[in-house]
């Protein structure tokens, strides 16, 4: 072989060894792209027989909308999943609307960021023992200037309670118990269809969880 075909020989077997390589180094680059964190609430549902959503249900509706990384957490309607390009408000409308197409009823549906979790959950004015912490509800809204209309109780708080309405959520602690509460009562029924409740062993549970992978 002539020198000079010996250097075009060379040149190809470079380029077809370069190439593959070329790839993989592309291929780990789109797989290592991390999605935001994003936190769904349902509100009412599963309680008694009415609005039946099994959670391994919700769970495969999330991912045929295309999220991954999808999680529940108890029977209430909780879910962790990532997602990119659209904002929470989105987010909540779209699971929603597939929600009602599937199964034929309407659920309010909420969506927070993990940032705004984390703001939710750093904010928090009441401190309740551990033992305590079903007994102190965490105030969820999509929109978070509803929390203005929710300053003025009818009836209004016993002594032992405290209603606190923060930046980003409302924090009610009620220590003799939510179900004996006058003014929990009318905080979860006069916001309606805006807003969500959680107690704070929950919502520690799903800080946790969305904590579990980066993003």
């Amino acid at each position: 072989m002539s020198a000079l075909g010996f250097r075009i020989a060379s040149r190809l077997i470079d380029s077809r060894v370069v190439a593959p390589d070329t790839a993989s180094r592309r291929g780990p680059a789109r797989i290592g792209i991390e999605m935001p964190t994003f936190i769904a609430l349902l509100r009412g549902i599963n309680v008694g027989k009415a609005k039946r959503v099994p959670m391994a249900a919700l769970r495969s509706l999330l991912s045929d909308l295309g999220y991954t990384g999808v999680t529940t957490l108890l029977n209430s309607g909780n879910a962790v999943f990532h997602a990119t390009g659209r904002s929470p408000a989105r987010h909540a409308a779209d699971i929603a609307a597939a929600i009602s197409e599937r199964c034929q009823f309407d659920v309010p549906v909420l969506v927070k960021t993990r940032k705004e979790l984390d703001c939710i959950v750093s904010e928090n004015p009441i401190t309740a023992d551990p033992q305590q912490h079903s007994r102190l509800l965490v105030v969820f809204v999509q929109d978070t200037s509803v929390l203005s209309s929710m300053t003025v109780l009818d009836p209004p708080l016993a002594l032992s309670e405290q209603f606190v309405i923060g930046k980003n959520a409302g924090y009610l602690f009620c220590p003799d118990g939510i179900l004996k509460s006058k003014a929990g009562k009318a905080i979860l029924g006069s916001t309606g269809r805006v807003s969500t409740t959680r107690n704070w062993a929950t919502v520690l549970k799903l800080h946790a969880l969305a904590h579990e992978s980066p993003e």
